[in-house]
């Protein structure tokens, strides 16, 4: 018996990115709005049952071409930022008023690659997303390109995507395409392409199967996806390639059964995270905690600086540290919010004092359960 596919109805968090095909009418130089408005009803129904949806659009590039009477043909690096500078306020537009009239509100998260790898950068990105998250709105992301340059660009939102899902810790990433999965081999080029519904392991064979974008205003292709598979399976996420040209795209996938490449994570991505904590980063420094604040460590709560009794070493915002208890036993490992120097002004002090000691206003967590991992 064939295992069961991942369920997005048992997804908590999803990422979703959409292809400039789907959302640009070029034709018309124009959004596509009833698709857009059809994804928006797709997603308020998981919107109401809890679930925690992020969108990856493609399109401002496709959108701002006209404004500056560019065509079709592909676009130098300035020409590409001018377009997408102005294609940019048109695609948010476009989507605020598509999920209007399920009065969810959207907010706008423009990203380049150096804020998915500098500490500082993606911690930032990373709370960000999680205080819109809390207060139920649905970020849109792009690529930054006014400002990216061609070595610090992502290259694609598939990639991008891939490393949203990973920042939030999302359960699955769905990357809608003008194609329904993984094939053997292009099945635009080959007639005896196979389809591929499922992929528990991303062996040679497989990774070998990808290909190039079929369009000159999109930047993906398969083998795009392939790499976006590699970044979201590491850390727990699952990942569905399905074709999203055709009204409720989302709808189809999660009710219809519409035929899809689902690849399967091993692991769940708070469990990945966290074992990405324990093990595979250097800590920098260390703190030891009195016995409260080790007893709500236990309980899977937050460390907060009021429990914290020493410091050592010189570590940044966003290092990696060891936590141990006052006879010296290492209790576990997280990811600061505050710098050692910080720290020390701050520890054994109530979360409300922290803003007068810094003079400014912090996190209240000196350590958020999310990224903590016991040892």
């Amino acid at each position: 018996m064939s295992k069961p596919l991942p369920s997005i109805d048992a997804s908590k968090r999803i990422v979703i990115k959409i292809g400039s095909s789907l959302v640009a009418d070029l034709a018309q130089a124009s959004p596509r709005r009833a698709w857009m408005e059809s994804l928006a009803a797709d997603i308020a129904s998981l919107h109401a049952a809890g679930c925690d949806v992020i969108l990856v659009s493609s399109g401002a590039v496709a959108l701002g071409r006209p404004r500056l009477g560019l065509g079709i043909e592909a676009l130098d690096l300035s020409e590409k930022q001018a377009a997408a500078a102005a294609g940019q306020p048109l695609l948010m537009q476009a989507w605020a008023e598509a999920f209007a009239p399920h009065n969810i509100g959207v907010a706008q998260l423009l990203l380049t690659l150096e804020d998915s790898e500098a500490r500082r950068r993606y911690l930032n990105a990373r709370t960000t997303f999680q205080t819109l998250l809390s207060h139920r709105l649905i970020p849109i992301v792009n690529e930054n390109d006014t400002v990216a340059t061609a070595e610090l660009k992502f290259g694609d939102n598939d990639r991008l995507a891939a490393r949203v899902a990973v920042m939030v810790s999302a359960d699955t990433l769905v990357l809608f395409s003008d194609i329904d999965g993984l094939y053997t081999a292009d099945p635009r080029k080959d007639a005896q392409a196979q389809f591929i519904a499922r992929v528990d392991a991303l062996t040679p064979e497989i990774l070998a199967m990808g290909g190039d974008a079929a369009s000159t205003t999109s930047n993906g292709g398969m083998k795009t996806k392939l790499d976006a598979a590699q970044m979201a399976l590491s850390a727990g996420c699952h990942m569905v390639i399905a074709k999203g040209e055709g009204l409720h795209p989302l709808r189809a996938l999660r009710d219809e059964g519409a035929r899809a490449s689902w690849f399967v994570a091993s692991t769940r991505p708070q469990l990945a995270r966290k074992h990405w904590i324990a093990t595979a980063v250097q800590a920098k420094g260390g703190v030891v905690i009195d016995e409260g604040a080790e007893y709500a460590l236990g309980q899977g709560k937050s460390l907060l600086p009021a429990g914290v009794v020493k410091v050592s070493g010189a570590f940044e915002r966003g290092d990696t540290i060891a936590i141990t208890n006052l006879t010296g036993t290492l209790l576990a490992r997280g990811i600061t919010a505050y710098t050692a120097d910080e720290v020390r002004q701050i520890m054994g002090k109530k979360t409300h004092a922290i803003p007068e000691i810094l003079g400014y206003a912090g996190r209240d967590t000196l350590i958020h359960r999310d990224d903590l991992a016991l040892i």
